[in-house]
């Protein structure tokens, strides 16, 4: 079953914005990706919500921009790692936040050494008991036969239980920390936030919730959680409040919205081709491959961006200094010189993890394969319990040019 992004007529790229979040909800992204490609693959786009902006679309430049940190910046300072400058706020305001993702070398090393052990091999094995036992009782509570939501009830569960794991965060409380997330990714005038005030006074109940928790475990037992790390490391326990908040704002939605969204992508992606169910349930051993290629077909995350520090080029393109450069994961991973049939899941696909949704070099995601592995767990539970689940309804996409997930997704388990 091909999932086809052709269309009879296609637009002038001439004033083409391809951040505007509705044409990512709506599912129009993907068709206007694929002309960009093909007629305009470094594309500038003068006038938008964010400023002009030069987007990067297909596969090879997109890595090149993300491997090469000496011209391509980082820095909170320039806007950080997402199109809307407001995600960091003003260096010269009263909002500013800085993560080891915004950061560029030296400064980021340190950071992001801080927290790494908690994906080192040794620690994603001692988590696997607990994310089995919370996975089968959760699905062996489901609704058998009856509508539920998937994303409610299964991707944003699982995630927030994880999460509060792996803070060691009050787990009564732990669907704060799936608000928080959703607020650090959100645009003010949203369907998450009303405005940057909203945005910004959830925000920083955020931080005083873990200054609190920070402040309890700096002089306590070296204990293996997110929180503890960042309050004991010589590179983390003293910095100011906008550095901890904004590496508190980035373990949120990395340990969240890349996993959350995967799980939910994995039950549409097998609803569009149902016969890569058929062939994983012939041949198991496809698992890993499968979450792979669920990955590249999804793009949890669609873009991130990079501010030009030199005169340099893209492609044939003259890229100015200063200028805002965003990579399209998404557009990256449906690149039809890279991957046959982009469009279409194919759960053997040799080259699957050859996907851009992980990134490259510095800041490749430190989580991918905790993700990848509540993922594996998930669906070993799955296919030893049930045939298939079948979408039942509308699925409802969140409105973002960054995170390319969904907020519901009405299922009926099929035993």
């Amino acid at each position: 079953m091909s999932e086809s992004i052709q269309e009879s007529v296609q637009p002038s790229l001439v004033d083409v914005n391809p951040a505007n979040p509705k044409l990512f909800s709506e599912e129009r992204i993907l068709p206007l990706f694929a002309q960009m490609r093909a007629e305009q693959p470094v594309h500038y786009c003068k006038d938008s919500a964010y400023g002009p902006f030069w987007s990067v679309t297909r596969h090879a430049d997109i890595m090149a921009v993300d491997k090469n940190h000496q011209e391509f910046s980082s820095d909170a300072i320039f806007g950080g790692v997402l199109i809307d400058d407001d995600n960091v706020g003003d260096p010269h305001g009263d909002f500013f936040v800085k993560s080891f993702i915004t950061m560029d070398p030296p400064e980021h090393g340190p950071q992001r050494k801080a927290v790494s052990k908690i994906a080192a091999p040794t620690s994603l094995s001692s988590f696997e008991g607990l994310i089995r036992e919370r996975t089968q009782g959760l699905l062996d509570a489901l609704p058998v036969g009856e509508e539920f939501d998937w994303v409610e009830s299964v991707s944003v569960e699982l995630t927030t239980m994880m999460l509060a794991t792996l803070f060691d965060f009050p787990f009564e409380d732990r669907h704060k920390l799936t608000r928080w997330s959703d607020v650090t990714t959100a645009e003010a005038d949203s369907p998450i936030v009303s405005s940057q005030e909203q945005r910004i006074s959830e925000l920083m109940e955020c931080l005083a919730y873990f200054k609190k928790l920070k402040q309890e475990r700096k002089d306590g037992p070296a204990n293996f959680d997110l929180v503890t790390m960042l309050a004991q490391d010589s590179a983390t326990a003293d910095q100011p409040d906008s550095h901890f908040l904004g590496n508190l704002m980035l373990l949120i939605v990395g340990g969240n919205d890349t996993t959350r969204n995967t799980m939910s992508a994995s039950i549409n992606a097998f609803h569009k081709f149902p016969e890569q169910l058929e062939i994983l349930k012939a041949r198991p051993e496809l698992l890993d491959n499968m979450i792979s290629e669920v990955v590249r077909w999804q793009t949890p995350l669609s873009h991130m961006r990079r501010t030009a520090m030199v005169d340099t080029h893209i492609g044939d393109q003259r890229i100015k200094k200063g200028d805002k450069v965003v990579m399209w994961y998404y557009s990256g991973n449906r690149d039809e010189s890279v991957f046959d049939n982009s469009d279409e899941l194919d759960i053997t696909r040799q080259n699957s993890r050859n996907s851009l949704s992980f990134g490259f070099g510095l800041h490749r995601c430190l989580g991918m394969r905790l993700a990848e592995m509540q993922m594996r767990v998930l669906w070993q539970e799955i296919l030893k319990r049930w045939q298939r689940i079948e979408i039942v309804g509308e699925v409802e996409r969140v409105e973002s040019n960054f995170v390319n997930g969904y907020s519901k997704m009405p299922v009926r388990i099929i035993a």
